[in-house]
């Protein structure tokens, strides 16, 4: 078996696992709650929180003087 067949394996197998994980979490009522919860942790805290910063790096990288 080469290197790219090889890779082609574990990339099924590992599409194949997240799927099972997948099918287990939304058919099991505590952890879907959980996983929403941690979406909406997520989109609410941290995605904010590095558009943020991607602004103020662009704002310093683009030669503007801070206020």
């Amino acid at each position: 078996m080469n290197n790219d067949r090889a890779e082609q394996v574990a990339n099924v197998l590992l599409a194949a696992a997240a799927a099972g994980v997948a099918v287990y979490v939304v058919k099991t009522p505590p952890l879907r709650r959980l996983v929403w919860r941690l979406t909406v942790t997520a989109l609410t805290g941290a995605v904010p929180a590095w558009i943020g910063r991607e602004v103020q790096h662009a704002w310093t990288e683009s030669g503007q003087r801070g206020t």
